[in-house]
């Protein structure tokens, strides 16, 4: 229990301090007051004054602020209402912009930890009739040597590079038994029949070895970028899944995370920051929606007042709109926490 505390508190300080960074210094640049730099929430344990900021630490762990000076009042003297609508929107945004870049950073340094990594050859267990790889003439004891230009290795490679490709023709790289070497293509399937799998292939891994490693800076930079990018399709791909109902999937609170986190840190540090990464792109997507409350809220009001040519919408009713977007959002929060007790409680 405690290790798992750290190590959601070292996560979570990590995005936070990444997030309420981007407001900090994109406010400081256009001179806008920043009142207050917080971690956690109120209530205040302690803090130290600096110039014109507090910085101080909260008792309820689960985020963090910046308290900016006017943010709904331009009456307020270097105050952000006061400021043009493209700083405003800048540093609205740049919190949500530092966590889409964070990643990189977090898959690269991924990378370079040296981590295990299981190889051998994926076999092809068995094709499901009027599939995708049956149409294509892939048959049991064919090895899967790569899915779309990419090389594969293991079984969860495999899953991850067709969940990339749904809905798209994709080339795959065949070993016959007899020795030689085909390529067909197959298209993986939004909605497959219950068992089957996008592309109706039960594969498994064979004749594996565990090997350690660690790449070199530069080719690690290389990978963290397009680890990132794959994310945002991966991230696309299962909001769709939800949506059209193909994908099983729940919503995880801060104890549900908080589990995850802990089971991820046990499997070690580059897991953990590849967690952290997924959890920063969340953090960033969520962020940027026109959600009350949320920094993608906040912009669309400068959106709607910059389109009504500096017409302003009345402070007290923004500053309603956001209380009550809050207040769901606490609410929603609660529920999930809830589930995730119930869940935990109930062995899961």
């Amino acid at each position: 229990m405690l290790f798992t505390l750290l190590a959601f508190m070292l996560v979570l300080g990590v995005l936070v301090l990444a997030h309420e960074a981007g407001h900090f210094f994109t406010a400081k640049a256009f001179g806008i007051k920043v009142n207050e730099f917080g971690i956690g929430y109120p209530p205040r344990l302690f803090a130290v004054k600096r110039g014109d900021t507090e910085y101080s630490v909260n008792a309820l762990p689960l985020g963090g602020f910046v308290k900016l000076a006017g943010e709904e009042d331009p009456d307020v003297k270097n105050s952000l209402a006061s400021k043009s609508h493209a700083k405003r929107i800048i540093v609205l945004a740049s919190g949500a912009v530092i966590n889409a870049l964070l990643p990189i950073i977090l898959f690269t340094g991924a990378f370079m930890v040296p981590h295990d990594v299981a190889t051998g050859t994926v076999t092809v267990i068995e094709v499901a009739p009027n599939s995708p790889a049956a149409e294509a003439g892939v048959v049991a004891g064919d090895i899967i040597v790569s899915f779309d230009g990419r090389a594969l290795t293991n079984n969860a490679e495999l899953g991850r590079v067709i969940f990339l490709n749904l809905g798209q023709p994709a080339e795959m790289e065949v070993l016959r038994a007899d020795g030689t070497t085909t390529t067909v293509t197959v298209t993986p399937r939004w909605e497959p029949p219950e068992g089957q799998g996008a592309v109706g292939l039960q594969t498994r891994t064979e004749d594996v070895v565990i090997t350690e490693e660690s790449e070199p800076f530069f080719s690690a930079v290389g990978l963290g970028f397009s680890e990132s990018l794959d994310t945002l399709v991966l991230f696309k791909n299962s909001i769709l899944s939800l949506i059209t109902g193909t994908a099983e999937g729940g919503v995880a609170g801060p104890v549900g995370i908080a589990q995850l986190t802990g089971e991820v840190a046990r499997a070690g540090l580059s897991p953990l920051m590849e967690f952290t990464a997924l959890l920063s792109l969340n953090l960033a997507i969520l962020n940027i929606l026109p959600i009350p409350a949320l920094d993608g809220g906040r912009i669309a009001f400068v959106v709607v007042e910059w389109a009504r040519r500096g017409k302003r919408i009345d402070p007290q009713t923004e500053g309603k709109i956001h209380f009550i977007g809050f207040a769901i959002l606490i609410t929603l929060i609660v529920m999930v926490t809830f589930n995730d007790i119930m869940r935990i409680v109930g062995g899961g």
